[in-house]
């Protein structure tokens, strides 16, 4: 492509192109475009206002400079935010109290007008409101900035010399005022958004914490047995829960459940199943009967409204006979490695709707004998539906063949899975919320 130099025959200086331009007009000019440069990096409104003072001085040394502001006050009344002649600035933004408000008087007058407007013979009387900001002034040019379709601020110049300003001046002071408030407006809008987005980070994070510690303090201990466990949520809570039950027989529940959808709905309706999962009186009979008592109390007053469900593994492990029995609500069939065939199972012959659909329903119960050396493997999700940048899954034959690689503990099967899901994703952040149980039958 050709250069500006190469497309152009001459570039011609400005003051050529305006030949009775005088070097005031470039001075100008350039002082504009430095203010425009400089307003462009500021972050923080009260900074914006500085710079944008700094370079009214340059452009205006004489002027006495005023800021109003009519916003959520009656008609007649104005609020003085800025004014060129206080010692000690005022933040209109964090102290608005300490800001004067008048009630009538010509500063209210004009803001009310909702138009520019030049003043160039004023006598100020010295019981008007506005006497303090404009005695001894002869001349004001009021610059509405709107808002709207109304002026809500307005700037106002004045100096001590009347017919102090020229109509040619206005149309400029104008769009350049109105530029910069809307700039400061921004900022502002900038600024309390980020502080709503502060607030619900820091009440999420309660939430998280809450959900947290809902889960188990720390993994089983039994003789036998060894477990590993992963938790992960895509955002600060998520929907995945798992749990252990101790009962008074020696047996242990194990439950691994997954709400539908992300987030703080989600953590919420995790924290009832929780709740509702412990309210169960005594050791159920059966794995079916938690998911059914689980089910009649989401249906009752939470998932049918709120259009969530559940998908939930609830297995029981009776440590003297190493049989476990198990049900499912629809949730993702657990992986049982063989450790002497090498044969994976898939625990799906016990399966039905998940929980939260439809009130009385009934699951189907299964069981099956720990060997020496099997290693079960429970997850959500999240693991197996994990995406690669071309969407495709992570799925369910990968994991399985980790599942006959890793001959070490259930904690290096763990990693590696997650190792192994974290590349295949390409370091992306987790979609879905990710929960790993693997347990070792070690007698």
């Amino acid at each position: 492509m050709a250069s500006l130099r190469e497309r152009c025959v001459v570039a011609t200086p400005l003051n050529q192109i305006f030949p009775g331009a005088p070097q005031e007009w470039q001075e100008r000019l350039r002082t504009i475009v430095d203010m425009m440069r400089e307003m462009s990096l500021q972050h923080d409104p009260q900074a914006m206002v500085r710079a944008y003072g700094r370079r009214m001085v340059e452009l205006m040394p004489s002027m006495r400079r005023i800021s109003l502001s009519r916003r959520d006050l009656p008609p007649g009344q104005v609020r003085v935010t800025r004014f060129s002649g206080w010692q000690h600035e005022v933040n209109p933004w964090k102290e608005p109290e300490k800001l004067p408000h008048l009630k009538g008087g010509l500063l209210a007058e004009l803001i009310w007008a909702d138009e520019p407007q030049i003043l160039n013979d004023c006598h100020i009387s010295q019981d008007d409101p506005s006497y303090e900001f404009l005695s001894g002034q002869r001349s004001i040019m009021a610059i509405p900035l709107f808002d709207k379709g109304t002026a809500q601020n307005m700037v106002v110049l004045s100096n001590g010399e009347p017919h102090g300003f020229s109509p040619d001046e206005l149309p400029e002071r104008v769009w350049m005022a109105n530029l910069f408030g809307q700039a400061t407006q921004n900022l502002v809008l900038a600024e309390q958004l980020e502080a709503a987005y502060q607030q619900v980070e820091r009440e999420l994070q309660v939430v998280a914490d809450i959900q947290r510690s809902m889960l188990p303090k720390e993994l089983p201990r039994r003789a036998g047995l060894e477990v590993s466990a992963h938790y992960q949520t895509s955002r600060q809570a998520g929907g995945d829960y798992y749990d252990f039950f101790n009962y008074p027989d020696d047996s242990m529940g194990i439950l691994v459940a997954d709400v539908s959808g992300h987030g703080t709905p989600s953590a919420v309706m995790m924290a009832l199943t929780h709740c509702i999962a412990h309210m169960l009186a005594g050791p159920p009979t059966e794995p079916s009967e938690l998911l059914a008592h689980l089910n009649d109390h989401l249906t009752s007053r939470y998932t049918l409204e709120s259009n969530h469900f559940i998908t939930a593994f609830f297995g029981i492990y009776h440590p003297r006979t190493r049989c476990i029995e198990y049900s499912s609500a629809g949730h993702n069939p657990p992986r049982l490695w063989r450790a002497r065939t090498g044969e994976i199972i898939s625990l799906e012959n016990a399966t039905s709707l998940p929980l939260g659909i439809a009130p009385d329903l009934t699951w189907p119960n299964a069981s099956l004998e720990l060997q020496e050396g099997d290693r079960l493997v429970i997850y959500t999700d999240g693991i197996v539906e994990a995406a690669d940048p071309q969407f495709e899954l992570f799925g369910m034959e990968r994991l399985d063949d980790l599942i006959r690689q890793v001959q070490g503990t259930p904690e290096e099967l763990r990693n590696a899975i997650l190792t192994a899901v974290d590349v295949f994703t390409h370091h992306a952040p987790a979609s879905d919320d990710r929960t790993l149980l693997v347990i070792d039958q070690l007698t």
